[in-house]
């Protein structure tokens, strides 16, 4: 049932084309950021991502559905006996979808304990990892997530939030591929990474009320270092412009305003202690200006260096916290997880689609559903998500109704 439903949806989204970045083409797109001044989103960002993820679990929109729609107690029995057969009818499908994921991962694993039948040349395990993402799109788009363009990831490349404390480097040569995809976009505070709270102080950058930040609730990204294997990964509540912290192979660096502050601060200081200590000692002992210069410089330049290093370990502290709390699943195990989403969200949007449909007295589920019912559909939905969660999100009714077919064909 689920099978014959993606078909078109694989062929209409090019799902035998490339999963491969061209990075000449991002590289491009960075310089363009880096022209821009003070960019505060991806070009075209309200038109590339379109927020379809329902942020209510299957037993909360049922709730809210029986409240809002089913008054009579035969509806509501009616209703959910429809729940449970749907919830049924979706375990084997989904089952046969997640046995050949697993199967065709298993070769290029990197976490199995079992042995290795047969070692694979690294052409071999690339394109091996392209046959996976190309079977594993179709489940990500029914799990909702939305596909990052290459602009959103330049713009994470280049821009910084001034709430960022830790900022990375990337080199794209080292990459075969990097892809990204997201779902439950906000607009909010976000907490700070670190899980000891930060003393307040008057020489601090970071506000004391956070500002309100463009995140995800989830984002997935999918990478492979060039003569390495390929990294899944999961992760929860991570800002737009943080997204480059997430890929495998960084370097944690300091910000042109950070050395500029440090470097400042102990040209300043140092010039200070030199003229009001330094010229006295040299008059009393008689010691020679060349000496004491040379060892001044020498004292001033491990100061430098003791900062810059405390201040990288902070921040690569920050960045292990953040991989580590935040991580919800890794490669073999995201499969699952990812699966078992795409299950939900599917049953998510066969139960509105449902109870919308019958609120419109229409019954005739086996007839084609014309375009105005489906946009009445739509509408209908949207317009009571916005007012359930307040937020803006895109129903995708024609995948929904389609699936529901199917549904009544199978009972």
């Amino acid at each position: 049932m689920l099978c014959a439903a993606w078909v078109p949806l694989r062929m209409g989204m090019g799902i035998g084309q490339s999963f491969t970045r061209n990075m000449g083409s991002l590289t491009t797109k960075m310089a363009e950021y880096r022209k821009m001044w003070k960019p505060v989103e991806p070009k075209d960002w309200t038109v590339q991502y379109q927020e379809r993820h329902i942020p209510y679990t299957k037993c909360q929109l049922v709730h809210h559905l029986l409240q809002d729609f089913y008054s009579i107690e035969s509806e509501k029995n009616s209703f959910l006996s429809f729940v449970d057969q749907l919830e049924i009818s979706l375990l084997q499908p989904y089952h046969s979808i997640l046995e050949k994921l697993q199967a065709l991962y298993d070769p290029i694993n990197p976490d199995r304990d079992a042995l290795l039948e047969s070692s694979l040349t690294d052409s071999e395990k690339l394109s091996k990892e392209k046959e996976v993402l190309e079977h594993l799109q179709p489940v990500l788009d029914q799990a909702n997530f939305n596909v990052l363009s290459e602009d959103a990831l330049a713009y994470a490349l280049i821009v910084h939030h001034p709430q960022d404390g830790v900022q990375v480097q990337v080199n794209l040569d080292k990459y075969e591929y990097i892809k990204y995809w997201a779902l439950g976009q906000r607009l909010g505070p976000l907490s700070m990474q670190l899980t000891t709270k930060t003393q307040d102080s008057i020489f601090s950058r970071s506000p004391r009320t956070p500002p309100e930040r463009r995140y995800f609730k989830r984002v997935l990204v999918a990478a492979r270092p060039r003569n390495s294997h390929m990294v899944l990964k999961c992760f929860k509540d991570i800002p737009l412009e943080g997204l480059e912290q997430l890929l495998p192979v960084i370097k944690v660096r300091t910000s042109s305003f950070d050395r500029t502050l440090i470097n400042t601060m102990l040209v300043v200081s140092g010039c200070i202690v030199f003229v009001n200590v330094g010229m006295v000692v040299l008059t009393d002992l008689k010691i020679g200006m060349s000496l004491l210069l040379f060892c001044f410089v020498g004292f001033m330049t491990f100061r430098t260096w003791k900062v810059f290093s405390q201040r990288r370990k902070t921040h690569s502290l920050e960045l292990a916290h953040m991989l580590y709390y935040k991580s919800t699943s890794n490669n073999a195990e995201l499969l699952g997880a990812i699966t078992l989403r795409a299950q939900e969200e599917h049953a998510k949007e066969v139960i509105l689609a449902q109870t919308i449909l019958k609120h419109l007295n229409s019954h005739d589920n086996e007839a084609e559903m014309d375009p105005r019912t489906v946009d009445q559909i739509k509408e209908r939905a949207e317009a009571w998500l916005q007012a359930k969660t307040g937020l803006e999100i895109y129903f995708p009714a024609e995948r929904a109704l389609q699936n529901l077919k199917l549904l009544d064909k199978t009972q």
